[in-house]
């Protein structure tokens, strides 16, 4: 079936959101008349997010907070449409992405299950060019063949079938002020041990050095985020710290272990 320019595509916009009414206008005004539907699940917002998703015309579905991974799988469930676009609230469609995506869809059903789209990000209020970049998201899937997987953290878009990439990118508005950034980067190694401690994954005092090392040289030389100047610098710093922190977690819980197991 050839879809018409001017019609919306077979297509779901899937958003977690929770108190996100600043950032959510702009997501979703990125995406009006491209797609059939737009889900809204929101986890709990104290703010205006599910009258602001309801003004664009969203379905909004109110559930708790199970975490990133199930809370993304039941957008997934959610949505009607046989396409599936994954959007955070703070990303928008692009101009040229919401083309791609049209001419995508021009000549009937894509030919693949899944569609990678580069994320453009934009840190301290300057658009990035080597840290973070380039950033190949899996976020156009067929519905029945996508899930997400993964732990508290990190989660990540899955599909049966092969996968291809789009032109244009999803705009991504990272961080716009640096305690937002590092609170978060310690909340998320947080759960990212926590992820290794329920796997039994033991303490490794080499991690603690070398994993923190190796991602300061992956993103400050391989990525070149110093041409980014001192913003290529703080994240290369903050991702070490993430690294550094994840793994002091991990020691703290077995420290507590091992002198809990020393009380008579």
């Amino acid at each position: 079936m050839t879809v018409s320019a001017e019609r919306p595509l077979p297509l779901s916009v899937a958003i977690i959101a929770r108190n996100e009414e600043a950032r959510l206008p702009r997501c979703l005004e990125s995406v009006s008349g491209l797609a059939a539907e737009i889900v809204v699940l929101d986890s709990g917002s104290a703010d205006a997010t599910v009258a602001v998703a309801e003004r664009f015309g969203a379905r909004v579905e109110i559930t708790d907070w199970p975490g990133f991974t199930v809370q993304k799988n039941r957008a997934l469930v959610a949505c009607h449409q046989p396409w599936v676009l994954s959007l955070d609230a703070d990303e928008a469609v692009s101009p040229a992405l919401a083309d791609a995506i049209r001419a995508l869809f021009a000549a009937g059903d894509p030919p693949r299950t899944g569609y990678f789209i580069n994320r453009r990000n934009r840190y301290l209020g300057v658009w990035l060019r080597h840290a973070w970049t380039p950033e190949w998201r899996l976020r156009l899937v067929a519905r029945d063949q996508a899930r997400w997987t993964g732990g508290r953290v990190h989660e990540q878009l899955t599909v049966t079938g092969p996968t291809g990439r789009l032109a244009g990118d999803l705009l991504h508005e990272s961080y716009d002020r640096l305690d937002d950034h590092l609170h978060r980067t310690i909340a998320y190694a947080r759960l990212g041990a926590e992820d290794l401690i329920a796997r039994g994954k033991p303490f490794r005092a080499y991690k603690l050095l070398l994993s923190p090392l190796g991602r300061l040289m992956r993103i400050l030389l391989l990525q070149q985020s110093w041409r980014d100047g001192w913003r290529g610098v703080l994240i290369a710093a903050s991702s070490m710290l993430a690294a550094f922190a994840k793994h002091a977690f991990v020691l703290e819980h077995h420290l507590r272990n091992t002198e809990r197991n020393r009380r008579p």
